[in-house]
């Protein structure tokens, strides 16, 4: 090769190179940024605890390789229960030596507290304590002296007992003062960002207690008193130490507004004897019966902790591979070149990468993070302004949610709950993430088009034929489709897809070796400390709906309106699943608005899919809805606009898509339920009847701005194409056709202010 062809080559390189830094891990405020041996330790940790979670999920052990027993390593595939109470542990130990419990200042360095951090370390002491009594307890049950009943060992830790005594004051009360007076001293405590914190070891230190007390009783008929008045009290003790941590955790990584939530559920438990209505119980709840109740798979332990201890974790697995290979990077690329030219340009680019990015992204927040560092800029630049800005890329993210294969995690937590087949949630989900795209695309190319605004230029673009050379970047993509269509597991479809994202880095400068791929376990297992702090946090309102039957009784509300009117109890469902999501990420908003709300609508006759979905895509689109809209702020944060004006900007930009869950109750064909022509028809209507909705609310028809009461006409008609039946369609088409000729041949002045009688 000649040094010019080199050149060339390189300038060709430089020319395709728009997007970079797309893939890389955002710093948190409270993150700490270890250097050195300090650095190394938690590398390694990360590095341990997602590796141990693609291990035991492909059901591969060190003694299946080498043929040897090693004592003190798990055997796999490991008993669920105590898989999902190892996940959350290490999560917690992992989340509280990484987040400080208040964010550092970089313009202000950290004033050493001495005293309390000598406090907090103190608090080591009962921690081990409760500890050594804990292994002190599964020594003892491993060693066959204790009573069966049915075949399995008993734990007769009645009051009175010895085990009863040795439970309280030697592990149940040295417990909670650690934990307790850890997470009080870590509000105080005060260390260099580099530093480990005393009263963060301490909270590490409990969630290893906690995890092997609940193992080795869990491991007993303990586990079949879990809900009744009967739960042994150390298993209340942990439970209690467990759930302050994960609220603690989910505060630093996730910010109060979902611990908020959880406190007013847990309130709720504790006095809902003395509440009228439907929130009111026989019985009051004991501290015992509810802790022991909570951590259990009725809640912490269940569906929402199934699936982040699976699915969730393995395609944080994947999407780590596809950050270190920097496919992120080429996705961003990819939209620029594809859209960039078009009006409004890095508009479009956003809608694109978005959707490419957030599919793989458990966060409709983190995605704004990601994607609109460099999207939001380039808006504003070609003209947009930056509350628009913003308001487009915190819409444009939170689709990325519903987009197949992977929709964030909520589908994943939907089959858990459902028992729907995943296969057959991603397929359902085609039309309606179609439709949410196109009525977000519509919305800002009518919106450039009233600003007269323009595409970027060929020089600022990325070249496309270059970028199509590389299209085996995809790959890693196609593979996990096309094996989850075979029928493979989404385990195996997901581990096959991450080898893929290895291979194919390969083929591009930043080729995966072993130092590359023990960085991107270690970045998987940062990447997952919120997500999974989330669903266990979810778990606990999950675990207070299951024990005091307040779904129930929301549900029978819901029976109530529908005999009023179905489409009332509708918009109460929808009202209910957008306020459980305000503040709240995706899946928790999700996994909540399940047990509250879709139990009602399958009560009312709809299909279990179709319910579900509804609530799901309404917990997706919370995420732009004021006055707490977390995409929106996020999106605010980075265009340096208002957090309000951003998020009513947003909700207007998403306003269409607020009405596709109705078009598929109404026809569920929009679910890929009936025949092909049906599903075809759906899906043309339903996009028809987008375009039109979008027009009205932009005031922007068929390349003119339009008059006001021609703008109430196109919304009118696009309400008629949502019902789906033919005579609707019909009526929506032909008013739709009116409404054209009128624009076209009358043209009524848009200007023409609306006369109110009696005005001067």
């Amino acid at each position: 090769m000649t040094d010019r062809d080199s050149a060339a080559q390189q300038d060709q390189v430089e020319e395709v190179v728009l997007a970079e830094g797309v893939d890389e891990d955002p710093i948190e405020s409270n993150r700490r940024l270890f250097a050195g041996n300090a650095y190394l330790f938690i590398a390694g940790l990360s590095t341990l605890y997602a590796a141990f979670h693609m291990i035991a999920l492909n059901g591969v052990s060190i003694s299946d390789w080498t043929g040897i027993e090693i004592p003190f390593l798990p055997q796999f595939p490991m008993e669920t229960w105590n898989f999902r109470i190892v996940h959350i542990a290490g999560a917690l130990a992992l989340g509280f030596l990484l987040f400080s419990a208040h964010a550092f200042q970089a313009d202000k360095p950290q004033k050493a507290t001495r005293i309390v951090s000598i406090a907090a370390l103190l608090l080591a002491i009962p921690a081990l304590l409760s500890g050594v009594t804990a292994i002190g307890f599964m020594n003892l049950i491993n060693s066959g002296t204790l009573p069966e009943m049915g075949g399995l060992t008993t734990w007769a830790a009645f009051p009175g007992t010895e085990i009863y005594a040795t439970e309280v004051q030697w592990f149940g009360i040295p417990l909670l003062i650690a934990t307790l007076g850890a997470i009080v001293t870590g509000w105080f405590e005060r260390r260099g960002r580099e530093l480990f914190s005393a009263s963060d070891i301490v909270l590490a230190l409990c969630a290893i207690v906690v995890a092997i007390y609940l193992v080795a009783i869990y491991g007993t008929a303990a586990r079949n008193s879990v809900g009744t008045p009967f739960v042994p009290i150390g298993v209340a003790f942990a439970a209690t130490a467990g759930s302050a941590m994960i609220l603690e955790l989910t505060r630093r990584v996730a910010g109060l507004a979902l611990v908020i939530i959880t406190g007013v559920f847990l309130v709720y438990t504790f006095s809902a004897h003395l509440l009228p209505g439907i929130l009111a119980v026989q019985n009051p709840y004991t501290w015992q019966r509810f802790f022991g109740h909570v951590y259990s798979d009725a809640g912490i332990l269940g569906p929402t902790t199934a699936v982040s201890s699976t699915y969730i974790i393995l395609f944080i697995i994947f999407a780590a591979f596809l950050q270190a290979s920097k496919v992120g990077d080429y996705f961003v690329n990819f939209a620029f070149a594809a859209a960039g030219r078009a009006r409004g340009g890095p508009a479009k680019v956003a809608i694109f990468a978005s959707g490419l990015m957030g599919m793989i992204n458990g966060t409709s927040a983190g995605n704004v993070v990601a994607t609109g560092s460099l999207t939001i800029p380039l808006m504003k630049k070609v003209g947009y302004h930056r509350k628009t800005a913003g308001a487009v890329e915190a819409a444009a993210s939170t689709g990325g949610q519903i987009m197949p294969p992977i929709m964030g995690a909520g589908a994943f937590i939907m089959a858990e709950i459902t028992g729907i087949p995943y296969q057959e949630i991603a397929i359902a989900a085609i039309i309606p993430a179609i439709l949410y795209f196109v009525s977000i695309y519509f919305m800002v190319d009518f919106e450039a088009a009233k600003l007269n605004m323009r595409g970027m230029r060929e020089d600022e673009l990325p070249k496309f034929a270059a970028l199509a050379r590389q299209a085996y970047l995809f790959v890693p993509i196609l593979i996990l489709i096309v094996a989850l269509f075979l029928g493979y597991s989404v385990i195996r479809a997901g581990t096959l897809a991450t080898v893929a994202a290895a291979v194919v880095s390969w083929l591009t400068p930043h080729r995966m070796g072993i130092r590359s791929i023990l960085k991107a376990f270690e970045l998987a297992g940062v990447m997952s400390i919120q997500i999974i702090a989330v669903c266990a946090c979810a778990g606990i309102i999950v675990g207070v709906i299951s024990l005091t039957g307040v779904g129930a009784r929301f549900s029978a509300v819901l029976l109530d309106l529908a005999a009023a009117s179905q489409l009332l109890a509708l918009f109460f469902a929808m009202c209910i699943a957008i306020l459980l999501g305000m503040g709240m990420p995706t899946t928790a908003a999700y996994a909540v608005a399940a047990s509250v709300v879709a139990p009602g609508l399958v009560q009312l006759g709809i299909p279990m899919l179709t319910a579900h979905f509804f609530v799901f895509y309404f917990a997706v689109v919370s995420a732009i809805t004021p006055p707490v809209a977390l995409a929106s702020y996020a999106a605010a944060g980075i265009s340096g606009s208002n957090p309000m004006e951003t998020s009513v900007a947003s909700f207007k930009i998403g306003i269409a898509a607020f009405i596709v869950p109705f078009m598929f109750f109404y026809n569920s064909a929009i679910l890929m339920e009936g025949t092909w022509f049906e599903v075809i028809r759906a899906g043309l209507t339903a996009t028809f009847g987008v375009f039109l909705l979008s027009s009205g609310v932009q005031g922007w028809f068929m390349g003119g701005r339009t008059v006001w009461f021609l703008r109430l006409a196109l919304i009118v008609a696009a309400l008629f194409m949502i019902e789906g039946g033919l005579i609707t369609d019909l009526i929506g088409v032909g008013a739709a056709t009116g409404i054209f000729f009128v624009q076209k041949f009358l043209r009524p002045d848009p200007d023409t202010p609306i006369r109110v009688r009696g005005a001067d």
